[in-house]
């Protein structure tokens, strides 16, 4: 009897290696609209741009990732035009006709295909991710170690420079039970304007209301050191990224010097920058964004690796609709820590998503998606009216 059992077995794992094998990759440019201005201190955004992947098995299965990007090659040097080349001409010969379910293997391959391309690589991944746990009726964070939370306290962002909107904004989706934790946007005004935009936003908000800085490697050593007391004496929560990447040992004296923690996000990509920049003692908070690690696998490791070093988690967002969102949900439902929760807002923030379900903002909380796959339906209709003409 064991031997039969065996052999069945054996059939088994061949017909379903069969048909998880990646018979097509197909790539496609979005440009969606947002509900207001975006500003960060390099850029500003009224519309989102996305690549979105569709992934189709040899079992009809069809899993789809989203790569996204700010304003062009800007926040990093990755374009939608870019990631979507790279996938179409490198990344895709790399994997058609191997296993979606060999995510290693998959994510080496894509590795030697292209030098860094995070992004692109993410969303490939991701694709993949969805299509085998859509084929295999499981959902994707099973193959990432289960789900340890399923929902996790979500930020919005308050980017428009108009301290009115942003006090109207805010009041809204504190009214609503949508957000209770705010992240404004800092460095793309004079340093003294941007400090009455803020105190003008605290004064407005109720007693206990947590706010974080982003500034996006907007100020110098000497200015932070200038307006550090004050965003402590308004009771700031946390500050993000304040000095451009590369300036480990100004970003360390700033750290030291701080009395609110410092979080990295641009400053490390790979683990390789994490590992230098916690050496460095550069923040005490990372960043973790799918649009940096490379892939599902490559964050849940920099997590890790984070921890190792002692840092808090945090779940940040590029912007991305509820595709992005979904992947990134897969791997903070399965961390054993995130100290910060998630700013993916994302999804919100677009005139129209390209989900119809599986994204659930509730009680100040974000879901975890459930259901095979990503844990997503995708608004096909609203997809492809988004798509870019050729």
């Amino acid at each position: 009897m064991s031997a039969s059992r065996t052999a069945a077995v054996v059939d088994l794992g061949g017909a379903t290696a069969r048909g998880t094998a990646i018979k097509a990759i197909r790539t496609r440019i979005v440009d969606c609209v947002t509900t207001r201005r975006h500003k960060l201190s390099n850029t500003e955004l009224t519309h989102q741009s996305f690549v979105i992947v569709e992934a189709t098995l040899a079992d009809g299965t069809t899993g789809y990732g989203e790569a996204s990007t700010l304003g062009g090659p800007r926040w990093s040097e990755e374009s939608v035009e870019a990631i979507k080349a790279n996938i179409d001409t490198y990344i895709t010969p790399a994997l058609l006709d191997g296993s979606a379910l060999d995510f290693e293997l998959n994510a080496l391959k894509m590795k030697k295909a292209v030098s860094r391309n995070t992004s692109a690589r993410a969303a490939v991944e991701g694709a993949l991710y969805d299509a085998a746990g859509k084929s295999l009726d499981l959902p994707a964070t099973a193959f990432l170690g289960g789900t340890v939370r399923d929902r996790i306290e979500v930020l919005w962002a308050l980017a428009s420079g108009d301290a009115e909107q942003e006090i109207e904004e805010a009041q809204a989706k504190l009214a609503a039970r949508l957000h209770r934790r705010f992240k404004i946007k800092l460095g793309f005004h004079e340093p003294r304007e941007d400090m009455i935009r803020l105190r003008r936003i605290m004064s407005a908000m109720p007693a206990g209301t947590e706010m974080v800085v982003d500034i996006n490697q907007g100020w110098s050593e000497a200015t932070f050191i200038r307006y550090a007391p004050e965003l402590a004496e308004m009771g700031i929560a946390l500050i993000e990224q304040p000095l451009k990447p590369g300036l480990l040992h100004a970003t360390a004296r700033v750290a030291q010097r701080s009395p609110i923690p410092i979080m990295t996000d641009e400053a490390a990509f790979s683990t390789q920058d994490l590992v230098q920049n916690a050496v460095a003692a550069t923040g005490s908070v990372y960043s973790l964004k799918l649009v940096k690690s490379g892939g599902l696998q490559e964050m849940k490791r920099a997590a890790a690796v984070a921890s190792a070093f002692g840092l808090e988690l945090y779940g940040g967002c590029l912007l991305e609709s509820g595709i992005g969102a979904a992947a990134h949900l897969a791997v903070f439902a399965t961390l054993p820590t995130l100290e910060w929760g998630c700013e993916h807002f994302g999804p919100s923030i677009l005139q129209r998503d390209l989900t119809k379900s599986g994204i659930i903002y509730r009680d100040f909380h974000i879901e975890t998606p459930k259901g095979p796959g990503l844990g997503i339906t995708v608004d096909t209709d609203a997809l492809d009216a988004a798509t870019r003409k050729s």
